[in-house]
């Protein structure tokens, strides 16, 4: 397993880099302190990145912009001292697989990327707050998405909420990006959703699972 961190403060770094050892003992952690740093790193593949939004130089939606379009097959995760929902909601718009506040704790942390490196989704509590109770579709039970969709409208889904743009699913799955669209298209409907964001808290909240081995 491979984690770039980019951060800007050495210290959190550095106790970031000890507490994901708990994920796997083989983990390679790299360390970067701004998004200028990772330049040397393009063509690594990381299973994931974890993106902190307030940095000097590139910093905000336009580092996780950045990043990608730099790695683009490794699933990003803000991890911020943020916690507004309206910045959560900006940043799964802008294609962060996941959103970890820096007040979580440890234990919090590391379920969160547990989670999320077995394919889930991670919003916090906060994020979802004020959404009122997951309507009908939100309800959706693994078994029912099972059968409105097909597998592979089922795999193109699952890549979307991971944060994966169309063109890399396209790539992953040998289709066009044409094909893509219309999967996701087919997804949202029977999730009665209208668009990749809603689709993440909607897997957020209910019915998304990981993916079975």
């Amino acid at each position: 397993m491979r984690i770039l961190v980019i951060d800007d403060h050495a210290l959190f770094r550095r106790g970031l880099k000890h507490l994901l050892r708990d994920l796997d003992d083989r983990v390679e952690v790299l360390e970067a302190a701004g998004c200028s740093e990772t330049e040397a790193l393009r063509g690594t593949s990381f299973d994931l990145i974890l993106l902190d939004l307030h940095m000097p130089g590139i910093a905000g939606l336009d580092a996780l912009a950045a990043m990608r379009n730099a790695f683009e097959a490794s699933r990003i995760v803000v991890l911020s001292g943020e916690e507004d929902p309206r910045q959560i909601r900006r940043a799964i718009d802008a294609g962060a697989a996941g959103f970890i506040p820096k007040a979580s704790t440890p234990e919090v942390l590391l379920g969160a990327l547990r989670l999320i490196l077995a394919g889930g989704v991670y919003l916090p509590s906060v994020a979802l707050r004020g959404m009122g109770e997951p309507d009908a579709a939100e309800q959706a039970s693994e078994d029912r998405i099972a059968q409105l969709l097909s597998d592979r409208q089922i795999e193109v889904l699952r890549k979307a909420v991971e944060g994966k743009a169309n063109k890399v699913i396209a790539r992953e799955l040998g289709i066009s990006d044409s094909t893509v669209k219309a999967h996701l298209s087919a997804a949202f409907r029977a999730l009665g959703v209208h668009n990749r964001t809603e689709a993440v808290y909607a897997a957020a909240r209910s019915w998304w699972r990981p993916a079975r081995p």
